[in-house]
């Protein structure tokens, strides 16, 4: 009982003495008991039935709407129609069906609210841990007073999570709200009865409208399906507000408010409505199910436009769009091009004037490999070399010292080299030609001399040592002769 009524209780109550003391306090204590009054409507809304407040159920158009969905249920749609779309009596029967499951949902969510003040009493903090209208009512309906045996119920496994069941189940245990009465519980079974009958009547009303989606939007059945077509009409109010709506509207369409229980939110997927969950976008990669889901939104948009005109009623559009979202997903899973390595370019280094003679041919000389430094990077094919260092460092002597390289030999002089020498050293060489290579053994010593000779040109070269020795004496003295004098030069010879 209120506060309210407990006042007016007192009042009805008490002696004479204590209305005519209640009279004559004033207008002040009056004001204060309307008040209190004011305070407790909601009390009093609530103790009203669920059929005062929600009347969709029972009213004459919902009757009539089911009764010919199941007429023409049981008849089959003929694919060939004459005259225009709207004038076929079952057209309007879809778009009125379209309709009234706006108006289902509204009732639903009222109902939930008319369960949810009576149910506060009992279970205030179920409201917070349970925010799905269906989940919440169905909740209620299993739990009814024995809220402690939320943990083992077998039918809350069937709609709620276990996650969800452990968290009701833990703050069932400590919640502060008191039983309901009879008559309360009653009421909130009603009204509970009353949201599952409007929960089924939406279902089935959206089988029908899914049967008949070849006919009423054939390009949009052909790119989502029939059934998630007919739940995106079903929300958005019909083919005419769905091809109002732009496209990333159209993307969160059945996006519902998930429930985190004090969970990690890592598993929460924001922006996830029908589209997403179709079975066209779940096909797609994990990590390409975003962007499908956007590509198929925006499709879905214009081939609502186009239904709605009726243009394109084989579906030829939808086919169209369809194949372009296929494309464009083919496209994002191709793999990348294989990266060709190409050279580096030419660096810019403009020629430069080098100046040449002997110090740029020493130059040469000095930053060049030598021989020695040519044959120890070479290598004979098909054969083990050894280490040089005896330690596996792959360091090899090459072909150095093998094929009588690495050993030193005079250079070879010919015609060209000639030309290169400068001409005292010529007229040495001519000298050791004529007279013949100089010997090792001193030439005092007679018969002890060899006749092999070391000369520059030739190499070795037998030669007689005594050929000087048997040579004219006379022949050196004209020139070096101690007797000889000067030669009389003619003076005008210098002229």
């Amino acid at each position: 009982m209120s506060l309210a009524d407990e006042l007016l209780a007192a009042l009805e109550d008490g002696n004479q003495d204590d209305d005519l003391m209640m009279m004559d306090v004033g207008l002040e204590e009056k004001m204060d008991v309307n008040d209190i009054q004011d305070v407790s409507m909601p009390q009093a809304k609530a103790d009203l039935s669920v059929n005062s407040i929600a009347k969709l159920r029972d009213s004459k158009e919902l009757n009539r709407i089911l009764k010919e969905v199941e007429h023409y249920s049981k008849l089959s749609k003929s694919a060939e129609k004459c005259g225009p779309v709207e004038a076929d009596p079952e057209y309007k029967l879809i778009v009125e069906a379209n309709n009234i499951t706006v108006e289902i949902d509204t009732e639903i969510n009222l109902v939930h609210k008319y369960v949810r003040d009576l149910y506060n009493k009992r279970f205030p903090e179920l409201e917070s841990l349970v925010q799905t209208p269906i989940e919440y009512v169905r909740t209620i309906k299993e739990l009814r007073n024995n809220i402690d045996q939320s943990k083992n119920n077998e039918i809350l496994q069937e709609f709620l999570s276990p996650a969800t069941i452990m968290v009701v189940s833990v703050t069932a245990s400590t919640t502060q709200g008191l039983e309901l009465s009879k008559e309360d519980l009653n009421r909130v079974m009603d009204a509970c009865d009353m949201a599952i009958d409007l929960v089924r009547i939406k279902q089935l009303i959206h089988e029908y409208v899914e049967s008949r989606m070849t006919f009423i939007a054939p390009n949009l059945s052909v790119i989502i399906g029939a059934s998630t077509a007919a739940k995106l009409m079903g929300v958005a109010g019909g083919l005419t507000h769905l091809s109002k709506m732009p496209a990333c509207n159209v993307l969160l369409l059945g996006a519902q408010k998930r429930t985190l229980s004090g969970f990690s939110t890592k598993a929460i997927m924001p922006h996830t409505g029908y589209i997403y969950f179709s079975d066209f976008v779940q096909s797609a990669p994990p990590e390409l199910r975003r962007k499908a889901a956007r590509l198929v939104a925006g499709k879905c948009s214009l081939a609502s436009r186009v239904d709605s005109f009726h243009e394109n009623m084989d579906g030829s559009a939808g086919e169209t769009m369809k194949s372009d979202v296929i494309q464009k997903l083919d496209k994002l899973q191709e793999p990348p091009p294989v990266k060709q390595i190409k050279p580096l370019p030419a660096p810019i280094d403009y020629p430069r004037k080098k100046r040449g003679g002997r110090r740029y041919r020493k130059m040469k000389e000095r930053l060049g490999l030598t021989e020695m430094r040519k044959a120890a990077n070479r290598m004979t094919f098909g054969e083990i070399e050894e280490d040089a260092y005896q330690e596996d460092l792959g360091l090899t002597l090459g072909t150095l010292g093998k094929n009588k390289t690495g050993h030193i030999r005079g250079p070879v002089i010919d015609s060209k080299t000639k030309a290169r020498i400068s001409k005292t050293l010529q007229q040495k060489m001519q000298k050791q030609q004529v007279w013949g290579g100089s010997t090792t053994v001193k030439k005092q010593i007679s018969g002890t001399a060899s006749s092999v000779a070391f000369t520059p040109l030739q190499g070795l070269e037998i030669v007689n040592p005594q050929a000087a020795e048997t040579r004219h004496p006379s022949s050196n003295m004209k020139y070096f002769s101690t007797t000889a004098s000067f030669v009389k030069m003619d003076k005008n010879s210098k002229k």
